[in-house]
């Protein structure tokens, strides 16, 4: 299956230059570009792409609230954010969002592609350092904690709870296994069981959702 991507900043030269890295891999498809928010949320609607590779600061809309345009309309599309800087203040409101994980902008073309890829297939760029780094900060500086989100816990077994603190911390499925000493296939259920239960889309929600309702505590 071809990755369809669509991708979105208001400088030519970075569209540019990710469309050529990206479209020079044998299973992903540069499908089009759009140079700021409010035209990112009309060609996701019009292209149906799988991934959505978006800037943060832009004219018209900015890359956080469309995010959460484009997660509202249950397109399918998994927004990648892109971000000059490992510490950029918005990273962590365009997780809430509902975006799926974030790239720098100067990560190699291996490093691009890897994570268009891990992002459509589900998963969430959680495993590096520095997101884990990012997702711990910004959880601090949370200006509004969602109370309602400790009630939420409530509907989630010992085991269920378990997993979401290591999904919080990091972990891949294979890790968790590892970590519970069971099957990979069993943490795959319980993974699903915990979105569900919760009503979030991936394991990056889950992991945010985790810090907010101080499942785990920054350090």
């Amino acid at each position: 299956m071809t990755i369809r991507v669509l991708i979105v900043d208001d400088q030519a030269m970075v569209r540019e230059g990710f469309s050529v890295l990206l479209n020079a891999m044998p299973d992903i498809e540069v499908v089009g570009e759009a140079v700021n928010g409010r035209e990112a949320v009309r060609r996701v609607a019009e292209l149906a792409p799988d991934v959505v590779l978006m800037d943060i600061r832009m004219p018209e809309l900015n890359g956080i609230d469309a995010t959460r345009e484009i997660v509202a309309a249950d397109s399918g599309a998994k927004v990648l954010v892109l971000t000059t800087f490992d510490l950029d203040e918005y990273v962590y409101q365009a997780l809430r969002a509902g975006a799926s994980g974030f790239l720098l902008k100067d990560a190699s073309a291996r490093q691009l592609a890897d994570g268009v890829r891990v992002v459509a297939a589900g998963e969430a760029l959680l495993a590096p350092t520095v997101t884990r780094r990012l997702i711990t900060e910004f959880s601090r500086l949370a200006e509004n904690p969602r109370p309602a989100a400790m009630t939420q816990v409530g509907e989630l077994t010992e085991r269920e709870t378990e997993v979401l603190v290591l999904i919080a911390q990091g972990l891949s499925n294979a890790e968790i296994a590892s970590h519970l000493v069971v099957a990979e296939s069993t943490i795959k259920t319980h993974v699903s069981r915990v979105l569900v239960k919760l009503g979030l889309r991936d394991r990056t929600q889950a992991a945010v959702f985790a810090y907010e309702a101080r499942l785990v505590t920054p350090s």
